[in-house]
């Protein structure tokens, strides 16, 4: 058999192994978003139009889109802070192996734990008749709302979104912090340098990359968050996921047009922020080889 041939059986056996990856991106990102393309430029009458992207800088909308970027850039930034802090402690602060394992498996299981579920959780623990609320009220008389803090607002979303953003980043940056050598703090502490010293010359630089990229990474994952959301304040927070909702299912406000080109700006959003993580992690990269 020639090179030629068994180079072709090759590449043919391994282009088969990804066809499933492949028809699932097709099924449900490609063609979901040429869709939403389609239908952002079609009318209520079916006929082609630019009303609907007009549609989208009415001060309704642009609202809905400020208070979406607001609350996913301050989960991301707030979020991205912590994990990187608990990721820190755990894999350099030389704490006991079963913790670290118990407190990653916890992020694995936290980072996917979204929807009705934590936004039930999160009124059962912070709401007015919460657990925490009538803790503080009884025991330290503090009462939370009277001192302006409310669930169903902009705080209480992005604390609520912490819940699966901290853990999102301490998974994600942790093989990042696996990544910096103990050869390099034992060669700086060798020619005189201070902890300090070192992370402030070698270890965060080199992070950096990582955590700007992890940042927009969080900041996408919040952007699109829809259920959690939903749960939780309902039609109270003019988020950008449930203004989409009421234009494509509500009674009222039913544009199925206005939803795709809603739609199609948090694609262009989300697509723009997972760009910026996927050049940045190249760049990372360089230095974990």
């Amino acid at each position: 058999m020639s090179t030629t041939t068994s180079s072709r059986r090759r590449f043919s056996l391994e282009f088969l192994g990804v066809a499933p990856f492949i028809i699932f991106g097709l099924m449900f990102l490609v063609l979901p978003t040429l869709y939403l393309l389609g239908g952002a430029f079609i009318g209520r009458d079916g006929e082609l139009t630019f009303d609907n992207i007009l549609g989208l800088f009415t001060d309704q909308i642009m609202a809905a889109y400020w208070i979406s970027i607001r609350i996913a850039g301050a989960s991301s930034i707030i979020g991205a802070l912590a994990g990187l802090a608990i990721a820190l402690a755990i894999i350099r602060g030389r704490l006991p192996a079963p913790l670290r394992s118990a407190i990653m498996t916890f992020s694995g299981v936290a980072s996917n734990f979204a929807g009705v579920p934590l936004a039930f959780a999160f009124i059962a623990t912070l709401g007015r008749l919460g657990l925490v609320t009538i803790i503080a009220k009884t025991v330290f008389g503090l009462d939370l709302y009277r001192a302006g803090f409310n669930l169903l607002s902009f705080w209480g979303l992005t604390i609520t979104y912490l819940y699966f953003q901290i853990p999102l980043m301490i998974l994600i940056i942790a093989p990042a912090i696996d990544g910096l050598k103990k050869e390099w703090s034992e060669a700086a502490a060798s020619l005189g340098a201070q902890p300090w010293q070192f992370w402030r010359y070698i270890g965060l630089p080199i992070l950096w990359p990582s955590f700007l990229g992890t940042v927009s990474l969080l900041f996408a994952n919040a952007f699109g968050a829809i259920a959690t959301a939903y749960g939780l304040t309902g039609s109270s927070l003019n988020i950008v996921p449930i203004l989409l909702y009421a234009q494509i299912r509500g009674d009222a406000l039913q544009n199925p047009g206005l939803g795709a080109a809603l739609a199609l700006g948090m694609v262009v959003i989300t697509a723009f922020a997972n760009i910026i993580y996927l050049v940045i992690s190249q760049r990372a990269e360089r230095w974990m080889k």
